[in-house]
């Protein structure tokens, strides 16, 4: 017997959520279709805010397989909504990127994932972030926690492995600057590949904490006052910017980001102007300005790609709370359409 966890992005306004269920099968032969692999399946969706009550049934495909890196004798398998008549369910996002990617191919498109998140425990008056006094007072002011002393780092290699062990791929971890805060990379040639691997960390990274009894947090600024938000900053590069005289690109490439900024800015997460005010590592959510290793700009250029004359560029703009096939589909839509 194989347990088959299927898990997909729900309806929750503002914020999507995942959900997921578990379906025991008697033969199953690792693939993601067909008679013994992982089957189509429904669910409610008027208890999942995707349909209503009198008309509730939704449809979950697969689209992808992953082991289980937490339980032995299952797999996970991410799945699109659909709705009963075999059209893309309206909060089926993934499904934006089909045609997009169909026409751009062969500009060959990847993608960096930085996805930052902060990590809370129970205080004496509800939750507060990890490292800070139960009581809720402040800690000392952030300058030594990122990449230094910081807490929950426990969790964040215990996510790491996970994640390697399952086929995601994760680049690096990293203490961040706000105390309770971390990091981990996703990097993927293949754009679908990354948001997959992006979304699926997210789920293990919850059932993870859940275990530790900790609640993680992908709000973008989670703590008001003179502390950093959590951002998803996102890599982007096509062929020719990782070509001989790619930073022309590069520079092509940011100047329709700075035409389209506002365009970029409404499906790049909720709750982010309360992070992207000028301070704490960012530029104005009103205002568009890049810069070579400027981490207070809206689009950074690192040092490394102007001193080779190609590679990427870094878009620091997307929330943590963003919707990764959204953000690829506006990098795409704008740098490699006609936008």
């Amino acid at each position: 017997m194989t347990k088959l966890e299927y898990i997909w992005i729900d309806g929750t306004e503002s914020t999507p959520q995942l959900r997921s269920k578990t379906k025991v099968v008697e033969h199953f032969d690792g693939t993601v279709n067909g008679p013994s692999g992982c089957p189509i399946w429904g669910f409610d969706g008027s208890s999942t805010n995707q349909a209503p009550g009198d008309n509730s049934d939704c449809v979950l495909k697969p689209v992808r397989l992953y082991v289980n890196p937490l339980e032995e004798g299952c797999h996970l398998v991410l799945c699109e909504v659909w709705n009963t008549d075999d059209t893309p369910h309206e909060t089926n996002t993934r499904w934006e990127l089909d045609g997009l990617l169909s026409d751009v191919r062969k500009e060959e498109p990847w993608f960096g994932f930085e996805q930052e998140y902060t990590l809370f425990k129970q205080g004496d008056n509800g939750l507060v972030p990890v490292g800070w006094p139960k009581d809720g007072s402040q800690p000392p002011p952030q300058g030594d926690y990122y990449c230094g002393r910081n807490k929950g780092e426990h969790i964040a290699r215990k996510h790491m492995d996970a994640c390697i062990k399952t086929g995601i791929g994760i680049s690096g971890i990293n203490s961040e600057v706000m105390l309770g805060q971390w990091e981990y990379q996703i990097f993927g040639k293949d754009p679908y590949k990354s948001t997959d691997d992006l979304w699926v960390a997210r789920w293990l990274l919850e059932k993870i904490c859940l275990h530790t009894h900790r609640v993680v947090s992908l709000n973008p600024k989670p703590i008001s006052g003179d502390w950093n938000g959590a951002g998803c900053h996102t890599n982007f590069s096509t062929k020719a910017m990782r070509e001989k005289d790619g930073d022309q690109v590069i520079h092509k490439a940011i100047k329709k980001l700075e035409y389209l900024h506002e365009d970029h800015i409404e499906v790049y997460g909720t709750g982010n102007e309360k992070r992207l005010t000028g301070l704490h590592e960012t530029c104005p959510i009103t205002e568009f300005r890049w810069g070579v290793s400027d981490r207070g700009a809206s689009v950074r250029v690192p040092w490394q790609v102007a001193k080779d004359g190609k590679g990427y560029l870094e878009d620091r703009r997307p929330s943590a709370n963003c919707d990764p096939y959204l953000v690829a589909w506006r990098l795409i839509k704008t740098i490699c359409g006609e936008d």
